[in-house]
């Protein structure tokens, strides 16, 4: 039996220690691996108000971010804190208040270097959790197989079909190189990003060659370095240093 969706026990505790440890906790992961989800269910169990930065209510609630936000207790979840840089220097000077039980919840969709700004102007007051789709220890051994021909991402796992998931998974990714990438200052065509995506699939596991890769798209190896880069800083490729 497959597990809930909600049910995601070690991420639900890391993020709790988090928020207990610091004024400002950042949830961050690629787009649709659940941080939402996960957001909402912890919310749900305190006093919570929830920001999500794709709704123009939420946009508009959020036009003078210092008076909305200067006057909440408990737990505050701004989600896609990405599209909205400008707010991180308004939470620095929120988290220096002696406000106990006001903690901040910040889910984003680009790494911390992505997100510089942010990283920098919170430092000290922040901790990251980083999150993925589902791994096997929160499906179990018996859904190894299709964990391994799904992959991890809840709505492609949770399909009711090979076909539905497959579908799920090319919507993604359009979307993703169309739409994410732009939203976070990434301006390479995404005919460029989706070959290179491709080439990166097959060298899965093997060791990092930028000239061999340049040379099969046609361009300059420090270019692609900077393609896997943006990638990277989407969390949708994972580099292992040397």
């Amino acid at each position: 039996m497959i597990k809930s969706r909600f049910e995601r026990p070690e991420l639900t505790l890391r993020l709790t220690r988090a928020l207990r440890g610091s004024p400002v906790a950042a949830l961050i992961g690629p787009r649709q691996c659940g941080k939402t989800t996960l957001a909402r269910a912890l919310a749900a169990k305190r006093r919570s108000v929830y920001f999500d930065l794709e709704n123009p209510l939420d946009l508009e609630r959020l036009a003078q971010p210092m008076l909305a936000l200067a006057k909440l207790d408990g737990l505050v979840v701004i989600d896609e804190i990405q599209r909205r840089p400008d707010l991180f220097p308004v939470l620095r000077v929120l988290a220096d208040q002696a406000r106990p039980r006001r903690r901040f919840l910040i889910l984003g969709s680009a790494s911390p270097e992505l997100l510089r700004q942010g990283s920098e102007s919170l430092a000290g007051r922040i901790a990251f959790v980083e999150m993925a789709g589902f791994d096997l220890a929160e499906v179990g051994a018996t859904q190894l197989r299709r964990l391994w021909w799904r992959g991890g991402f809840p709505r492609s796992f949770l399909a009711r079909g090979d076909a539905a998931s497959s579908l799920w998974r090319r919507d993604f990714i359009r979307t993703f190189l169309e739409r994410d990438l732009r939203q976070l200052g990434v301006g390479v065509p995404a005919p460029v990003m989706r070959r290179l995506w491709m080439m990166l699939a097959h060298h899965h596991g093997q060791v990092w060659n930028a000239s061999e890769i340049a040379r099969a798209l046609g361009e300059a190896h420090n270019t692609v370095k900077r393609h896997l880069d943006a990638l990277t800083g989407a969390l949708v490729v994972r580099q292992l240093q040397p």
